[in-house]
C-alpha cells in the first residue's frame, strides 16, 4: 500500500503540481521524478527503513521531488536550510545521524567536505536520475517521516520527529479548517526547513491536488508581481513579510497601488502565522488588501493547534480556538485554569510528534499526562486564545524563527574578545523581537564594532540568529543568586 499522499497525486496525475521560474511540472511528473530519486537512494535495497537522509535545495521542483522520493524509498527526510552556515548543517548532519545528503550544486563545496569527514554517501541533484524504476517499499503510515529542528531552552536545537500519520493529521486538519480544494493555487514564499513551509503551505497544497508557485527566495517586488497577476487564491506569510509588502505597497504609484489591492481581493484567504502579529499591521493590510488577515498559531511539535475562523468573526489579537481533531487545554501550577486565567497551552491529538530525535529524556519532559506542553502563555477571552509569551525568556521569536538565547550566547562565549554575554529579545514592530547582545569584554581587548562581530558570528551562526544590535557593557544585571536578570538587560537596549 503506497501512502495516502501518493495515492492522492495518483488520482491528480494530469494536474499542474508545482510552479517555478523553470517552468509547471504535473503531479505525474512529481510522482515519476521521485520513484527516480528513491531508486537512486535505494542502490538496490529493498527499504531505507529508516534511515535519514539529509537534503539542501532551494526550494523547487527538485526539493519536493527529493522529499518524496526519501519518503517514498522508506526513509526520513531530514531538510538542510540554505543559510545556515557550516557548523550549523554539521551539527543537524551528525545529530541526526544522516548516513546520505543530498544537494544542489550550489551547495557541493560545503557539503561535500563535510560527507566525506563524516564517511556519508554524497549525491548532487544533477547526477543523472535511473531510467529504470525499481519496485518501492510499501511504508507503514506510522512509520518515521520527518526530522525538523526546533530551538528549545537547553540551548542546541532538538530534532523534532514526525510521522506520516502526524503529517496527514496535520494537513486534513488545516485542509478542512481552511477547506483548501484542488482549484487553489498558493504562493510559497517560506522557508523549507521549517514547519510552516513544509506542512501548512507546501503538503497541503499537494495534499489538495492544488498547485504551489514556488519562488526559490522572498523578494517583495517578486511577491507583489505575482498577487498582481490575480490568479493566485492563497497566501501565507510572516508578519516581518506582511511589513515589507506594506513598504512596497507605500512607495509604489497611486496606479500601482490599485492594481496591487486588486490582486489580493481576488484572493479567498490570507493567513499571519509564525510569530504575533501587531494589530497596526494587521489593520493596515486590511485597508491596502481587503482582508482581514487569518492568524492561528501552532508549532513544530505539533503542527497547527489554534486558529481564527475561515468563515465568521476573526478578532485581531487573538489565534482563534482548536482546530479540528486538535485538543487544547491551559494549565497553571493548581491545574486545569478558567476563563480569564493564563495558563500554559497544552496540546492533544493524532498531529503530535513522536519524539525528540534520540532525547527520551527531553521527550518525557514535554509531555504531561499525555499533553503535549507547549511552553506558551495564553488565557481565553470571549471563547477565543489570546498569546501572552513564551514562559521561558530564554526563547526569542524573530522573524517568524524561534531560536534559543543560550545556544547564541554559547557561540558568542567563543569569540576570542567576549568575557561574558546575555542574549535578549528586544520588542520590534517588523521582527517581532530583535535579537540583541550584551557583551563584557575581556581587559585590553580592542573595541567592538557591530560590523566586525556581526561578520564573525556569521560564520558561525544562521543569520536570524545573529545579533543585530551590541551593548558594551561594564558588568551583566545580576540577581541575589547570582543569576542574570534579563528584563533588566532588555531595559538597557530600550534605554
Amino acid at each position: 500500500m503506497n501512502l495516502p499522499l501518493i495515492i492522492r497525486a495518483e488520482e491528480h496525475s494530469e494536474k499542474i503540481a508545482i510552479v517555478t521560474t523553470d517552468g509547471s511540472f504535473t503531479y505525474r511528473d512529481l510522482l515519476y521524478t521521485s520513484s527516480q530519486i528513491a531508486t537512486s537512494l535505494l542502490q538496490n535495497a529493498k527499504d531505507l527503513q529508516e534511515k535519514r537522509v539529509a537534503f539542501l535545495i532551494p526550494p523547487g521542483f527538485e526539493y519536493v521531488a527529493t522529499q518524496w522520493g526519501i519518503w517514498r524509498a522508506g526513509g526520513i527526510a531530514v531538510p538542510l536550510c540554505v543559510s545556515h552556515p557550516r557548523p550549523e548543517l554539521e551539527y543537524v548532519i551528525t545529530n541526526s545521524g544522516a548516513s546520505i545528503i543530498v544537494a544542489h550544486p550550489n551547495f557541493e563545496s560545503i557539503l561535500r567536505s563535510l560527507a566525506e569527514e563524516h564517511n556519508l554517501r554524497f549525491i548532487l541533484t544533477s547526477e543523472t536520475l535511473p531510467s529504470n524504476v525499481a519496485p518501492l517499499p510499501e511504508v507503514d503510515i506510522t512509520r518515521r517521516a520527518l526530522i525538523l529542528y526546533t530551538s528549545g531552552t537547553t540551548g542546541k536545537p532538538k530534532g523534532v520527529v514526525t510521522t506520516h500519520q502526524n503529517i496527514q493529521a496535520q494537513v486534513t486538519s488545516l485542509n478542512t479548517a481552511w477547506e483548501w480544494t484542488s482549484s487553489d493555487r498558493i504562493l510559497h514564499i517560506l522557508p523549507l526547513h521549517h514547519i510552516h513551509g513544509i506542512i501548512n503551505v507546501l503538503t497541503c497544497a499537494l495534499w489538495a491536488g492544488a498547485e504551489c508557485h514556488l519562488l526559490s527566495k522572498f523578494d517583495t517586488e517578486t511577491v507583489w508581481r505575482r498577487i498582481c497577476d490575480g490568479d493566485l487564491t492563497l497566501f501565507m506569510a510572516v508578519p516581518t513579510i506582511y511589513v515589507k509588502l506594506i513598504t512596497a505597497w507605500e512607495n509604489a504609484s497611486k496606479e500601482r497601488q490599485k492594481t496591487m489591492s486588486e490582486g489580493c481581493a481576488k484572493m479567498r484567504l490570507m493567513v499571519s502565522g509564525s510569530a504575533a502579529l501587531p494589530v497596526q499591521v494587521l489593520e493596515k493590510w486590511q485597508s491596502i488588501s481587503g482582508h482581514f488577515l487569518l492568524e492561528r498559531y501552532g508549532m513544530t511539535e505539533i503542527g497547527m493547534a489554534l486558529s481564527n475562523p475561515l468563515h465568521g468573526e476573526r478578532l485581531a489579537g487573538y489565534v482563534g480556538k482548536p482546530l479540528p481533531k486538535v485538543e487544547v487545554r491551559l494549565v497553571d501550577e493548581k491545574g486545569l485554569v478558567s476563563a480569564g486565567t493564563p495558563g500554559e497551552i497544552q496540546v492533544k491529538g493524532p498531529g503530535v510528534f513522536l519524539e525528540y530525535w534520540q532525547n527520551p529524556e527531553a521527550t518525557a519532559k514535554a509531555f504531561q499526562d499525555g499533553w503535549f506542553c507547549t511552553g506558551d502563555t495564553a488565557v481565553v477571552e470571549n471563547e477565543n486564545y489570546r498569546i501572552l509569551g513564551r514562559m521561558s525568556v530564554d526563547i526569542i521569536k524573530t522573524g517568524g524563527y524561534k531560536v534559543s538565547a543560550l545556544e547564541i550566547e554559547e557561540v558568542l562565549r567563543s569569540h576570542p574578545d567576549i568575557q561574558e554575554c546575555a542574549v535578549v529579545g528586544v520588542a520590534d514592530i517588523e521582527w517581532g523581537e530583535r535579537v540583541c547582545a550584551a557583551l563584557v569584554l575581556l581587559q585590553g581587548s580592542k573595541p567592538l564594532t557591530l560590523e566586525s562581530f556581526r561578520s564573525w558570528a556569521k560564520e558561525r551562526l544562521a543569520v536570524y540568529k545573529v545579533p543585530t544590535q551590541i551593548l558594551i557593557v561594564e558588568e551583566l544585571p545580576r540577581n541575589a543568586m547570582g543569576k542574570v536578570t534579563k528584563p533588566t538587560v532588555v531595559e538597557l537596549f530600550r534605554a
